[in-house]
Protein backbone atom coordinates (compact mmCIF):
# COMPACT_ATOMS: atom_id res chain seq x y z
CA UNK A 1 0.00 0.00 0.00
CA UNK A 2 2.89 2.35 0.69
CA UNK A 3 4.13 1.91 -2.85
CA UNK A 4 0.88 3.05 -4.49
CA UNK A 5 0.55 6.46 -2.75
CA UNK A 6 3.38 8.19 -4.63
CA UNK A 7 1.90 7.01 -7.91
CA UNK A 8 -1.46 8.57 -7.04
CA UNK A 9 0.19 11.81 -5.93
CA UNK A 10 2.20 11.93 -9.14
CA UNK A 11 -0.89 11.36 -11.28
CA UNK A 12 -2.78 14.13 -9.45
CA UNK A 13 0.16 16.53 -9.88
CA UNK A 14 0.40 15.71 -13.56
CA UNK A 15 -3.33 16.27 -14.02
CA UNK A 16 -3.17 19.61 -12.21
CA UNK A 17 -0.20 20.69 -14.33
CA UNK A 18 -2.08 19.95 -17.54
CA UNK A 19 -5.17 21.69 -16.18
CA UNK A 20 -3.22 24.85 -15.28
CA UNK A 21 -1.56 24.88 -18.70
CA UNK A 22 -5.00 24.81 -20.33
CA UNK A 23 -6.24 27.57 -18.00
CA UNK A 24 -3.25 29.77 -18.92
CA UNK A 25 -3.86 29.15 -22.62
CA UNK A 26 -7.52 30.01 -22.21
CA UNK A 27 -6.73 33.22 -20.30
CA UNK A 28 -4.21 34.25 -22.96
CA UNK A 29 -6.86 33.88 -25.64
CA UNK A 30 -9.40 35.82 -23.59
CA UNK A 31 -6.88 38.60 -22.94
CA UNK A 32 -6.04 38.83 -26.65
CA UNK A 33 -9.72 39.24 -27.51
CA UNK A 34 -10.26 42.07 -25.03
CA UNK A 35 -9.92 45.72 -26.17
CA UNK A 36 -6.54 47.24 -25.34
CA UNK A 37 -5.88 50.88 -24.62
CA UNK A 38 -3.39 52.34 -27.06
CA UNK A 39 -0.34 53.66 -25.22
CA UNK A 40 1.32 56.90 -26.28
CA UNK A 41 4.98 56.66 -27.31
CA UNK A 42 7.72 59.13 -26.44
CA UNK A 43 6.72 61.86 -28.87
CA UNK A 44 10.12 63.54 -28.46
CA UNK A 45 11.94 60.44 -29.73
CA UNK A 46 11.40 61.14 -33.43
CA UNK A 47 9.48 63.15 -36.01
CA UNK A 48 8.08 59.98 -37.61
CA UNK A 49 6.29 57.02 -36.04
CA UNK A 50 4.92 53.68 -37.21
CA UNK A 51 1.75 51.97 -36.00
CA UNK A 52 1.72 48.18 -35.91
CA UNK A 53 -0.69 45.66 -34.43
CA UNK A 54 1.09 42.83 -32.62
CA UNK A 55 0.06 39.19 -32.75
CA UNK A 56 -1.52 39.64 -29.33
CA UNK A 57 -3.90 42.21 -30.81
CA UNK A 58 -2.23 45.11 -29.02
CA UNK A 59 -1.53 48.15 -31.22
CA UNK A 60 1.79 49.92 -30.72
CA UNK A 61 3.07 53.26 -32.00
CA UNK A 62 6.86 53.12 -32.29
CA UNK A 63 9.26 55.97 -33.15
CA UNK A 64 11.25 55.60 -36.36
CA UNK A 65 14.90 55.72 -35.32
CA UNK A 66 16.33 56.77 -38.68
CA UNK A 67 14.09 58.94 -40.86
CA UNK A 68 15.48 59.16 -44.39
CA UNK A 69 16.50 62.72 -45.23
CA UNK A 70 14.65 64.37 -48.10
CA UNK A 71 14.35 68.03 -49.06
CA UNK A 72 11.76 69.59 -51.33
CA UNK A 73 14.54 71.01 -53.51
CA UNK A 74 15.78 67.45 -54.12
CA UNK A 75 12.59 66.60 -56.02
CA UNK A 76 12.62 67.72 -59.66
CA UNK A 77 10.10 67.82 -62.50
CA UNK A 78 7.08 67.72 -60.17
CA UNK A 79 6.83 71.43 -59.41
CA UNK A 80 3.04 71.65 -59.73
CA UNK A 81 2.51 68.71 -57.40
CA UNK A 82 5.09 70.07 -54.99
CA UNK A 83 3.40 73.48 -54.86
CA UNK A 84 -0.03 71.98 -54.08
CA UNK A 85 1.05 69.70 -51.25
CA UNK A 86 3.43 72.28 -49.76
CA UNK A 87 0.66 74.89 -49.69
CA UNK A 88 -1.78 72.46 -48.06
CA UNK A 89 0.79 71.35 -45.46
CA UNK A 90 1.79 74.93 -44.65
CA UNK A 91 -1.88 75.80 -44.03
CA UNK A 92 -2.23 72.77 -41.78
CA UNK A 93 0.86 73.55 -39.70
CA UNK A 94 -0.21 77.18 -39.34
CA UNK A 95 -3.53 76.09 -37.85
CA UNK A 96 -5.60 77.05 -40.89
CA UNK A 97 -8.02 74.76 -42.67
CA UNK A 98 -6.47 72.14 -44.98
CA UNK A 99 -7.49 68.99 -46.81
CA UNK A 100 -6.74 65.30 -46.64
CA UNK A 101 -4.58 64.45 -49.64
CA UNK A 102 -4.56 61.55 -52.11
CA UNK A 103 -1.50 61.32 -54.36
CA UNK A 104 -2.07 59.01 -57.31
CA UNK A 105 -0.37 58.08 -60.54
CA UNK A 106 2.69 56.48 -62.06
CA UNK A 107 4.97 54.48 -59.81
CA UNK A 108 8.33 55.91 -58.81
CA UNK A 109 7.44 59.52 -59.58
CA UNK A 110 8.00 60.88 -56.06
CA UNK A 111 4.67 60.55 -54.26
CA UNK A 112 6.05 59.13 -51.00
CA UNK A 113 9.24 61.19 -51.24
CA UNK A 114 7.17 64.37 -51.48
CA UNK A 115 5.37 63.59 -48.23
CA UNK A 116 8.68 62.78 -46.53
CA UNK A 117 10.15 66.06 -47.78
CA UNK A 118 7.18 67.98 -46.35
CA UNK A 119 7.74 66.27 -43.01
CA UNK A 120 11.37 67.40 -42.87
CA UNK A 121 10.44 70.91 -44.03
CA UNK A 122 7.83 71.49 -41.33
CA UNK A 123 9.07 69.28 -38.49
CA UNK A 124 10.54 72.26 -36.66
CA UNK A 125 7.05 73.81 -36.65
CA UNK A 126 5.55 70.76 -34.95
CA UNK A 127 4.66 68.48 -37.84
CA UNK A 128 4.79 64.74 -37.10
CA UNK A 129 3.98 61.66 -39.18
CA UNK A 130 2.44 58.30 -38.23
CA UNK A 131 2.63 55.59 -40.88
CA UNK A 132 -0.25 53.11 -40.81
CA UNK A 133 -0.48 50.01 -43.01
CA UNK A 134 -3.70 49.25 -44.84
CA UNK A 135 -4.36 46.21 -42.65
CA UNK A 136 -4.25 48.36 -39.51
CA UNK A 137 -6.64 51.09 -40.68
CA UNK A 138 -9.41 49.50 -38.61
CA UNK A 139 -7.64 51.10 -35.61
CA UNK A 140 -7.47 54.53 -37.24
CA UNK A 141 -10.04 56.10 -34.93
CA UNK A 142 -8.10 54.94 -31.86
CA UNK A 143 -4.91 56.53 -33.21
CA UNK A 144 -6.68 59.81 -33.89
CA UNK A 145 -8.21 59.89 -30.42
CA UNK A 146 -4.76 59.32 -28.89
CA UNK A 147 -3.22 62.37 -30.59
CA UNK A 148 -6.29 64.63 -30.65
CA UNK A 149 -5.18 66.64 -27.61
CA UNK A 150 -1.50 66.87 -28.56
CA UNK A 151 -0.04 70.27 -29.53
CA UNK A 152 1.70 68.82 -32.62
CA UNK A 153 0.15 68.45 -36.07
CA UNK A 154 -0.04 64.84 -37.26
CA UNK A 155 -0.11 63.40 -40.76
CA UNK A 156 -1.49 59.85 -40.83
CA UNK A 157 0.39 58.37 -43.79
CA UNK A 158 -0.90 55.39 -45.79
CA UNK A 159 1.54 54.36 -48.50
CA UNK A 160 0.62 52.42 -51.64
CA UNK A 161 -3.03 52.27 -50.65
CA UNK A 162 -5.59 50.13 -52.47
CA UNK A 163 -8.38 47.85 -51.36
CA UNK A 164 -10.07 44.67 -52.45
CA UNK A 165 -13.81 44.32 -52.08
CA UNK A 166 -14.88 43.70 -48.49
CA UNK A 167 -11.69 44.72 -46.70
CA UNK A 168 -12.51 46.20 -43.26
CA UNK A 169 -9.98 49.02 -43.54
CA UNK A 170 -11.97 50.50 -46.43
CA UNK A 171 -15.00 51.40 -44.35
CA UNK A 172 -12.86 52.52 -41.40
CA UNK A 173 -10.97 55.01 -43.58
CA UNK A 174 -14.14 56.14 -45.29
CA UNK A 175 -15.78 56.81 -41.94
CA UNK A 176 -12.85 58.89 -40.69
CA UNK A 177 -12.53 60.94 -43.88
CA UNK A 178 -16.18 61.90 -43.95
CA UNK A 179 -19.46 60.86 -42.44
CA UNK A 180 -18.41 59.64 -39.01
CA UNK A 181 -20.38 60.63 -35.93
CA UNK A 182 -17.15 61.98 -34.43
CA UNK A 183 -16.10 65.47 -35.51
CA UNK A 184 -12.91 65.91 -37.51
CA UNK A 185 -9.79 66.57 -35.46
CA UNK A 186 -8.04 69.83 -36.41
CA UNK A 187 -4.53 68.50 -35.70
CA UNK A 188 -4.79 65.38 -37.90
CA UNK A 189 -4.77 64.97 -41.68
CA UNK A 190 -4.56 61.83 -43.78
CA UNK A 191 -2.09 61.68 -46.66
CA UNK A 192 -2.25 58.58 -48.86
CA UNK A 193 -0.44 57.44 -51.99
CA UNK A 194 -1.77 54.98 -54.53
CA UNK A 195 -1.18 53.78 -58.07
CA UNK A 196 -4.95 53.36 -58.36
CA UNK A 197 -7.01 56.52 -58.48
CA UNK A 198 -10.24 55.05 -57.12
CA UNK A 199 -8.51 52.76 -54.59
CA UNK A 200 -10.81 49.83 -55.42
CA UNK A 201 -10.63 47.50 -58.45
CA UNK A 202 -13.09 48.21 -61.24
CA UNK A 203 -14.39 45.43 -63.48
CA UNK A 204 -16.14 45.18 -66.80
CA UNK A 205 -18.93 43.40 -64.95
CA UNK A 206 -19.65 46.65 -63.12
CA UNK A 207 -20.94 48.08 -66.39
CA UNK A 208 -23.06 45.00 -67.04
CA UNK A 209 -25.26 45.89 -64.08
CA UNK A 210 -26.71 48.69 -66.17
CA UNK A 211 -28.52 46.05 -68.24
CA UNK A 212 -32.07 45.87 -67.00
CA UNK A 213 -32.90 42.21 -66.41
CA UNK A 214 -35.63 40.55 -64.41
CA UNK A 215 -33.29 39.89 -61.48
CA UNK A 216 -31.04 42.90 -62.00
CA UNK A 217 -30.30 45.56 -59.38
CA UNK A 218 -32.88 48.31 -59.22
CA UNK A 219 -30.28 51.06 -58.88
CA UNK A 220 -27.16 49.60 -60.51
CA UNK A 221 -25.28 52.89 -60.61
CA UNK A 222 -25.13 53.05 -56.83
CA UNK A 223 -22.73 50.07 -56.72
CA UNK A 224 -20.29 51.86 -59.00
CA UNK A 225 -20.66 55.12 -57.07
CA UNK A 226 -19.75 53.27 -53.87
CA UNK A 227 -16.46 52.19 -55.44
CA UNK A 228 -15.35 55.74 -56.22
CA UNK A 229 -16.76 57.39 -53.10
CA UNK A 230 -13.66 56.81 -50.95
CA UNK A 231 -11.26 58.71 -53.18
CA UNK A 232 -13.77 61.56 -53.46
CA UNK A 233 -13.58 62.04 -49.70
CA UNK A 234 -10.01 63.25 -50.02
CA UNK A 235 -10.26 67.01 -50.43
CA UNK A 236 -7.10 67.34 -52.51
CA UNK A 237 -6.13 65.04 -55.38
CA UNK A 238 -2.59 65.30 -56.73
CA UNK A 239 -1.83 63.35 -59.90
CA UNK A 240 1.59 62.17 -61.07
CA UNK A 241 2.51 61.21 -64.62
CA UNK A 242 5.34 59.26 -66.29
CA UNK A 243 8.43 61.34 -67.05
CA UNK A 244 9.61 62.21 -70.51
CA UNK A 245 13.19 61.42 -71.52
CA UNK A 246 14.34 64.99 -70.87
CA UNK A 247 12.65 65.04 -67.45
CA UNK A 248 14.23 61.72 -66.55
CA UNK A 249 17.71 62.95 -67.56
CA UNK A 250 17.19 66.16 -65.59
CA UNK A 251 16.49 64.11 -62.46
CA UNK A 252 19.56 61.95 -63.11
CA UNK A 253 21.64 65.10 -63.44
CA UNK A 254 20.23 66.51 -60.21
CA UNK A 255 21.13 63.40 -58.21
CA UNK A 256 24.61 63.17 -59.77
CA UNK A 257 25.23 66.84 -59.00
CA UNK A 258 24.06 66.16 -55.45
CA UNK A 259 26.71 63.40 -55.29
CA UNK A 260 29.44 65.83 -56.33
CA UNK A 261 29.85 65.08 -60.04
CA UNK A 262 30.97 67.82 -62.42
CA UNK A 263 28.76 68.94 -65.33
CA UNK A 264 30.96 67.21 -67.90
CA UNK A 265 30.72 63.91 -65.99
CA UNK A 266 26.95 64.26 -65.81
CA UNK A 267 26.77 64.89 -69.56
CA UNK A 268 28.94 61.85 -70.23
CA UNK A 269 26.62 59.68 -68.11
CA UNK A 270 23.51 60.44 -70.20
CA UNK A 271 23.89 57.45 -72.52
CA UNK A 272 24.33 55.07 -69.58
CA UNK A 273 21.34 56.60 -67.82
CA UNK A 274 19.13 56.06 -70.87
CA UNK A 275 20.29 52.45 -71.20
CA UNK A 276 19.59 51.93 -67.51
CA UNK A 277 16.00 53.16 -67.91
CA UNK A 278 15.53 51.03 -71.03
CA UNK A 279 16.61 47.91 -69.16
CA UNK A 280 14.27 48.75 -66.31
CA UNK A 281 11.38 49.47 -68.66
CA UNK A 282 10.56 52.78 -67.00
CA UNK A 283 11.61 56.41 -66.74
CA UNK A 284 10.86 57.61 -63.23
CA UNK A 285 12.41 59.46 -60.35
CA UNK A 286 13.06 56.17 -58.58
CA UNK A 287 14.89 54.71 -61.59
CA UNK A 288 16.92 57.92 -61.94
CA UNK A 289 17.92 57.80 -58.26
CA UNK A 290 18.88 54.13 -58.54
CA UNK A 291 21.06 54.85 -61.58
CA UNK A 292 22.75 57.73 -59.76
CA UNK A 293 23.54 55.47 -56.81
CA UNK A 294 25.02 52.84 -59.10
CA UNK A 295 27.04 55.38 -61.10
CA UNK A 296 28.33 57.08 -57.94
CA UNK A 297 29.30 53.75 -56.46
CA UNK A 298 31.57 52.82 -59.33
CA UNK A 299 32.71 56.25 -60.54
CA UNK A 300 34.47 58.83 -58.43
CA UNK A 301 33.54 62.53 -58.85
CA UNK A 302 36.18 64.87 -60.19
Amino acid sequence: MLTTAPKKDGAVADTMERFMARVELFMARVEASLPHTLTAPDWAASIAFRYRRRSSGQGVISPVAHVGAMALDDLREIDDQKEKIQRNTAQFVAGRTANNVLLTGARGTGKSSLIRACLHTYAAQGLRLIEVDKADLIDLQDIIELVAQRPEKFIIFCDDLSFDDGEPGYKALKSVLDGSVAASTPNVLIYATSNRRHLLPEYMSDNQTYKHTEDGEVHPGEGVEEKISLSERFGLWISFYPFSQDEYLAIVGQWLAHAGFAPEQIAAARAEALLWSLERGARSGRVAFQFARDFAGRTAPL
